[in-house]
């Protein structure tokens, strides 16, 4: 039965007053935390839909994150944790409980292994997971540190980047990347796992089934040749502005790379290319992408994912498997 309007305001008064009494809880227990109520999510996520988030929280320290996870588990409040939101499709109901936002996480840190021999010489590169993977690469570049050209257009956050293995162009955050420093969901003390303790494969890592979060990423570089490091930068710039739908919002390929095929190829021979449902289409620059064309919803993206995984596999017989995570 359908809530009457006097039932629909005391549930909405109820969730009012659980929402005061979290943030008057959280101030009380972490002063200096910077947060926000009803955010839109549509502002915190590349495709630009989503609904609002009733607390937005932006842990500035390792600690602050620590005491939030900690009081998110003891009152039982429940929270979802955010990089940049470029691989994230949010729903258009929004979500109850705290958004994490790692994005005042960040910060570069690099230093110079000695070494007898010039040429063994070694940078290690050491980043907050909040910062953004194409600034990382850009201050790396500008200190003529070679190995993460790949990640100059790649739009997410350092930590996110080290969960899904991100990679663009031949080259993967594993190639460079030597231990994080990680944390359990329930905000006890942090520890560091080496790059092979993650378990890094195509856009895989052991950190989202172990309940870990990213908090910093150390990767080892070598000195390079600035006008060469520049120069690959730009040529990849060109390659993504050329062949992929940058003028639009998207989480960048909706699909990971089935097995033996390319998902765009099947998308495009399933003749799905520029396919449309409400404001989302699959790009007709490139299948692989799902665009926002402008004014879609979550659920429009949600319902052309669905299609698309359908006429893919009775014209290939091939199942499509989403890069995207779905916020619950």
């Amino acid at each position: 039965m359908p809530e009457s309007g006097a039932q629909l305001t005391v549930r909405l008064m109820h969730t009012e007053r659980d929402m005061n009494k979290t943030i008057t809880l959280l101030k009380e227990k972490i002063p200096c935390l910077k947060v926000k109520e009803n955010v839109l999510l549509s502002s915190c996520t590349s495709f630009r839909t989503g609904g609002l988030a009733e607390i937005a929280a932006y842990p500035g320290s390792i600690e602050e994150l620590g005491i939030l996870l900690k009081v998110c588990k003891q009152e039982n409040i429940p929270f979802y944790v955010l990089g940049n939101g470029t691989n994230v499709l949010a729903p258009d109901e929004g979500v109850k409980g705290i958004v994490i936002l790692m994005s005042e996480m960040r910060g570069i840190h690099i230093d110079k292994n000695n070494s007898l021999d010039e040429a063994e010489i070694t940078y290690t590169v050491t980043s907050g997971a909040g910062t953004l993977l194409s600034a990382l690469a850009m201050e790396c570049a500008k200190k003529k540190l070679t190995g993460l050209e790949f990640a100059r257009g790649i739009p997410g956050s350092v930590g996110g980047a080290v969960v899904m293995n991100a990679g663009a162009y031949g080259g993967e955050i594993r190639d460079s990347l030597v231990s994080v420093k990680v944390m359990k969901d329930d905000g006890s003390e942090p520890f560091e796992m080496t790059c092979e303790e993650l378990e890094l494969g195509y856009r895989h890592s052991v950190i989202p089934e172990r309940g870990l979060l990213v908090l910093e990423a150390t990767f080892m570089l070598k000195k390079g040749d600035k006008d060469a490091i520049f120069g690959l930068m730009e040529e990849l710039a060109t390659k993504r502005k050329e062949k992929q739908p940058l003028e639009f919002p998207s989480a960048g390929s909706m699909f990971k790379r089935p097995e033996g095929y390319f998902a765009g190829k099947l998308i495009e021979d399933a003749g799905l290319k520029g396919f449309t449902v409400g404001g989302a289409q699959v790009s007709e620059k490139h299948a692989g992408f799902i665009i926002n064309k402008g004014g879609a919803t979550s659920a429009d993206i949600m319902k052309l994912i669905t299609e698309v995984q359908k006429r893919v596999f009775e014209t290939s017989g091939v199942k499509l498997e989403p890069e995207v995570r779905f916020m619950k």
